[in-house]
Parts: structure tokens; C-alpha cells; sequence
């Protein structure tokens, strides 16, 4: 398994312009690139979709597991893990806090309902082999 460098997790880190663009159902086709939030914590990087489970790129992450974020410009192959973990939510969630802190859309990105934003939060891992 691959994981981020230091350099691309400060640009991910200091960067709130992100799109992630999971396949279609062929698995080589990029969906439609979607604005979102995305924070790193501990060499780590997350992203929720506003929606929560109900967003279609979410499902389309969840499902084909792989595709494209694209962050300042740069697109990085990547694929999707769901992150389950109560421990990495509750860090995940701190640093949602701090990095937007003065976003209208940040309270909503805490929500921690059985189909929310929190429950669907997904780490972005570097594809093998690129």
C-alpha cells in the first residue's frame, strides 16, 4: 500500500480547492468532478461528502473504489477506503474545526446522523503503481 509524501500532504493540508472524480461503473471512466472538504490528519488524508451517504460520488467512491482527486490544478490517481473508525473521526472532525473554521457549511460536515457526513468519511490513498 502507497501513502501520501510530506510535500503532497501539506499541498492537501493548506488547499481548500478539491474535486474528487471517482470511475463510473466501466472503472476508466472519471465521474463528473465534485467540489468538497478534504483535511489531513496524522499523514493521513479524508474528505466527506456534504450529503453524506446519499451523494452520488460517494457511493460511486464506496463502489469502484478508485479514480481522481484533484487539488490546486493537480490530478493525483487515488483510491477510496471508508473510514469507520470513532477514534479517526473524532481527529478528523478537529481538523474540519480548525481548517474551516469560518465556513458556513463546516457544522453541517460534523453531523453525525447513521447516514451523515462523519459516517461517510473516506481516506484518499495514493494508487499502486503510479
Amino acid at each position: 500500500m502507497k501513502f501520501w509524501n510530506d510535500t503532497e500532504l501539506g499541498v492537501f493540508s493548506a488547499s481548500k480547492d478539491i474535486f474528487v472524480s471517482p470511475f463510473y461503473s466501466d472503472g476508466k471512466t472519471f465521474g463528473t468532478p465534485t467540489r468538497i472538504s478534504g483535511v489531513v490528519v496524522d499523514g493521513h488524508f479524508y474528505i466527506r461528502p456534504y450529503n453524506g451517504m446519499r451523494s452520488s460520488w460517494y457511493q460511486a467512491a464506496v463502489t469502484q473504489q478508485a479514480g481522481k482527486i484533484r487539488i490546486d490544478g493537480k490530478d493525483y490517481l487515488c483510491t477510496f477506503h471508508s473510514a469507520r473508525d470513532a477514534g479517526v473521526n473524532d481527529a478528523v472532525n478537529k481538523m474540519y474545526q480548525s481548517k474551516y473554521a469560518s465556513s458556513p457549511y463546516m457544522p453541517h460536515m460534523l453531523l453525525t446522523r447513521a447516514d451523515g457526513p462523519v459516517k461517510a468519511t473516506v481516506e484518499v490513498l495514493p494508487r499502486d503503481g503510479e
